[in-house]
């Protein structure tokens, strides 16, 4: 099973960093109330970025937590892919 992390946008400019094996699925959860406090909190998400696939939940793990250590403007650079 692969592994993803993914990079949801509010209407208000934050970002949510999480990891999935299935982020069109995850999306649905948070914008329906089943997934992160922020998503209730800050209106519906869009999907604005997916990793390549990871093999392992694990790896994915790390990724996430690199990421959510990063500045707005680096995540912005990912997503526009200006950023690896």
């Amino acid at each position: 099973m692969s592994w993803f992390v993914y990079i949801a946008a509010t209407g208000t400019g934050r970002h949510y960093v999480g990891i999935t094996n299935d982020p069109p699925k995850r999306l649905r959860k948070h914008n329906a109330g089943l997934g992160s406090s922020m998503a209730r909190q800050q209106g519906p998400f869009i999907l604005v970025y997916v990793s390549n696939p990871f093999q392992n939940k694990s790896e994915a793990r790390k990724r996430e937590i690199q990421l959510k250590g990063w500045t707005v403007e680096k995540k912005q650079k990912l997503i526009n892919g200006e950023w690896q």
